[in-house]
Parts: C-alpha cells; sequence; structure tokens
C-alpha cells in the first residue's frame, strides 16, 4: 500500500524557515518523480515543484524559486521542501504528491501539512 506522509507545519513569521517532510512507503521511492503542491485558503492547487528522485534533479515554479528546496534522503524514503524567505501568500496547505511512472499524472497524494505565515 503507498502511503505518503507530510509533516513540519506549523506558524512561522515572515521572513521565516521551515522544513517539510514527506515520508513515502509501499513503492519504490528512487524510480519516481515526487511533487510538491500547495492549496492556499480559498484558492485552487498549485505546482511548487518536483523532483526525478534517481536523478536528483529538481525543477521549481517561478513563484518559489530561489526560495524553496526540494530534496530527498533515498535512505530513508523521504522527500523534503525546505522554505525560506516566507511572506503571508506561502500560507496554505502543502501536499507531497507521487507521480505515475511514465505518465506525469499523479497517482497518490499525501494528506497535506498546513503553514501559516502570520505575525
Amino acid at each position: 500500500e503507498v502511503q505518503l506522509v507530510e509533516s513540519g507545519g506549523g506558524l512561522v513569521q515572515p521572513g521565516g524557515s521551515l522544513r517539510l517532510s514527506c515520508v513515502a512507503s509501499g513503492f519504490t521511492f528512487s524510480s519516481v518523480f515526487m511533487s510538491w503542491v500547495r492549496q492556499a485558503p480559498g484558492k485552487g492547487l498549485e505546482w511548487i515543484g518536483d523532483i526525478d528522485v534517481e536523478e536528483q534533479k529538481p525543477v521549481y515554479a517561478d513563484s518559489v524559486k530561489g526560495r524553496f528546496t526540494i530534496s530527498t534522503d533515498n535512505a530513508k524514503n523521504t522527500l523534503y521542501l525546505q522554505l525560506a524567505g516566507l511572506t503571508s501568500e506561502d500560507t496554505g496547505m502543502y501536499y507531497c504528491v507521487k507521480e505515475k511512472p511514465g505518465s506525469g499524472a499523479y497517482d497518490y497524494w499525501g494528506q497535506g501539512t498546513l503553514l501559516t505565515v502570520s505575525s
């Protein structure tokens, strides 16, 4: 059974930093692309970026480029999202998402972790 379990969300002051984690199980972690997707309150889903876990090549949305970093620890089957320079616009639910190999489509989502950026 595929499971994606995010953690690390919370309340952060503007300008602060945080690291989100996503522990994956039930599939070969190193053979897929993994994505981070977020949803701000009252808004739609926004792709933040993804990473080829085997090749360790992350790609980012322009809105987060230079502030967010996607990485993995393949020994721990864990995906990370390091966030910095946070603003209130980064507030939302953050999801890690597994891509179905060869399709580019998402097949499994985590339950999400909530980040609130506020003073």
